[in-house]
C-alpha cells in the first residue's frame, strides 16, 4: 500500500502510471499547437497583490538552444546606479505569476532588481512541444536569465544572484555549479528532480528493477505519442484527492488547485508534464561536482516538510564557509511557497547583501 500511495504522490510530478495521464484540449498549451510568437499577458494576473513599492514590466530573452524565455522584472521604486540582480523560477511545473513572482516582488522591495521567468516549453516562454522539461535545458534557462542581466545597464554584473524554489531550487545549486557568473544560489525547500524521479520519495524505488519497469513504461508511451501525433500529458496535482493520500500531497492541492495559488498556464495547476518528460530526469544526476561549487549557496527547508532529505543531503555535499542550510521551524514544504510569515525574506535578503553586497561607486 505504501508504494501505491508514494507512485500517486509522483504522479502529480511525472507521469508514472498511464492511467493517471491525459491529453489536452485546444488552447493555448495544448501539445498540437506550435507556438512561434509569445503572446505576452498585458494585465496583472499573478496569485498575490500588486505592490506599490516597485515597478513592474515584462521582458524577455533567449536561451542558448533559441527558446525565447518571458520574465517579469521588479525594480524598486527610487532608486539609482547599478543594483544587485536575482533571476528566480520554480516550482517544478508552475509558472512565473505563482509563488516565484512573490518571491521577485518581495526581494525588490528589497532593493534587488529580480527577473522571474517561465523554464522553456512552459507559460508565456517559448518552445515547442508544450510542457516538456529537460535537465540541461532547464539548467541552461537559469544561465540565461544571468545572460540577460549581465548587459543591463542598470545592473551590477558583478552582483547576480539565482533563487529556485521546489524542483528548480535543485536545478539552481546546478546551474550555480556550470556558471560562474552567479554569485549565490538560493533552494528554497528544494527537490533534486534527478532523484526523485529515478529513485521515488523518499528512495522508496531506488533498485534496478524499478527504474527498468520504469523506463519500458516510458519507452511505450513515446511510441504511442509518435503514432498519435500528440503528447499524453501527466495530470498535474492530484485531484480529486483519495481520502489516503499523505499530507504533503493534501498541502499541494491546498495551493494548485485552489484560489490561494490556481493558474491557468501552470501544469501543477492544470493537466501537468508531458508524460514523457521523466526521461532524462531518470537517467541524469545533478550535483556530481557539487563538491567543486565555491560561489554562495543557501539552502532553506520548513522544519516538517517531507522534502526536507533533499536539502540537507544536497547540503553536505558543499564545502566552504560560504555555505547554508536554514531550517525554518514549524514549517511545511507549502508554506515557503507563499507564507511571508513563514519565509525567511530577512535572512535570504541577509544572505544575498553578504556575498554579492551593491557596489554604490559603480554609476
Amino acid at each position: 500500500m505504501k508504494h501505491i500511495i508514494l507512485t500517486m504522490v509522483l504522479a502529480s510530478f511525472w507521469a508514472v502510471n498511464a492511467s493517471a495521464t491525459k491529453t489536452t484540449t485546444m488552447d493555448n498549451n495544448d501539445t498540437t499547437i506550435r507556438i512561434s510568437d509569445l503572446n505576452l499577458t498585458s494585465e496583472w494576473d499573478k496569485t498575490f497583490p500588486k505592490s506599490d513599492k516597485v515597478n513592474h514590466c515584462k521582458v524577455t530573452f533567449t536561451n542558448r538552444y533559441g527558446i525565447t524565455l518571458a520574465a517579469d522584472m521588479y525594480t524598486p521604486k527610487d532608486t539609482a546606479g547599478k543594483l544587485p540582480a536575482i533571476a528566480i523560477c520554480g516550482p517544478f511545473g508552475a509558472v512565473k505569476e505563482q509563488c516565484a513572482g512573490l518571491y521577485a516582488q518581495q526581494l525588490a522591495e528589497r532593493g534587488f532588481l529580480t527577473i522571474v521567468f517561465d523554464p522553456s516549453f512552459t507559460g508565456e516562454s517559448g518552445g515547442y512541444p508544450r510542457r516538456v522539461s529537460s535537465p540541461d535545458i532547464n539548467v541552461e534557462d537559469f544561465s540565461a536569465a544571468v545572460d540577460f542581466l549581465s548587459v543591463q545597464p542598470f545592473v551590477d554584473a558583478d552582483c547576480i544572484g539565482i533563487l529556485g524554489i521546489c524542483g528548480w531550487g535543485g536545478i539552481g545549486i546546478q546551474a550555480a555549479i556550470n556558471d560562474a557568473r552567479i554569485k549565490a544560489a538560493v533552494a528554497s525547500t528544494m527537490y533534486d528532480m534527478t532523484r526523485v524521479s529515478a529513485n521515488g520519495y523518499f528512495d522508496a524505488d531506488n533498485s534496478k528493477e524499478k527504474r527498468n519497469e520504469l523506463r519500458e513504461v516510458l519507452s511505450i508511451q513515446r511510441t504511442e505519442d509518435y503514432r498519435n501525433g500528440y503528447y499524453r500529458r501527466a495530470g498535474g496535482v492530484i485531484d480529486p484527492l483519495p481520502d489516503d493520500v499523505p499530507q504533503f500531497v493534501k498541502d499541494y492541492h491546498a495551493y494548485y488547485k485552489t484560489p490561494r495559488g490556481y493558474h491557468e498556464r501552470s501544469g501543477n495547476s492544470t493537466d501537468g508534464w508531458n508524460t514523457t518528460s521523466v526521461i532524462p530526469f531518470v537517467n541524469f544526476k545533478f550535483f556530481e561536482y557539487a563538491g567543486e561549487l565555491e560561489r554562495a549557496v543557501m539552502i532553506v527547508h520548513g522544519e516538517n516538510a517531507h522534502s526536507r532529505y533533499f536539502g540537507e543531503d544536497t547540503f553536505k555535499l558543499l564545502h566552504g564557509d560560504n555555505k547554508e542550510l536554514l531550517i525554518v521551524a514549524d514549517a511545511t514544504h507549502c508554506d515557503l511557497y507563499d507564507n511571508l510569515d513563514k519565509i525567511p525574506m530577512g535572512q535570504i535578503t541577509a544572505f544575498y547583501n553578504r556575498w554579492m553586497p551593491a557596489s554604490p561607486e559603480k554609476p
